[in-house]
C-alpha cells in the first residue's frame, strides 16, 4: 500500500492486449466492408460526409460512440 493507505493505481488498471487487440483488427474487418463490397457507395457515402458540416459529423460521432458504448455494457455485462 501506498502512502495514505490506498493502493496505486497501477495496481488497479490492467489491459488485456490481446482482447484489445482482436477488437482493433475487427474494427478494421468491419471498417473495410463497405469499400470491398461497394466501392460506388463508399465513396457516395465519404463524399457526403466531407460535405456535411461539424455539427452533423460531430453528432454521429457522438450517436456512434453511445451505440457502442451500450453494446459493450450489454455484452460484457
Amino acid at each position: 500500500m501506498s502512502a495514505g493507505g490506498r493502493e496505486p493505481l497501477a495496481d488497479h488498471m490492467s489491459i488485456d492486449w490481446h482482447d484489445l487487440g482482436t477488437a482493433f483488427a475487427l474494427y478494421l474487418v468491419l471498417e473495410g466492408l463497405l469499400p470491398f463490397l461497394s466501392p460506388a457507395t463508399a465513396q457516395r457515402a465519404f463524399r457526403a460526409m466531407a460535405e456535411a458540416g461539424g455539427r452533423p459529423l460531430r453528432a454521429m460521432g457522438l450517436a456512434s460512440m453511445a451505440i457502442g458504448c451500450a453494446l459493450l455494457y450489454w455484452i460484457r455485462g
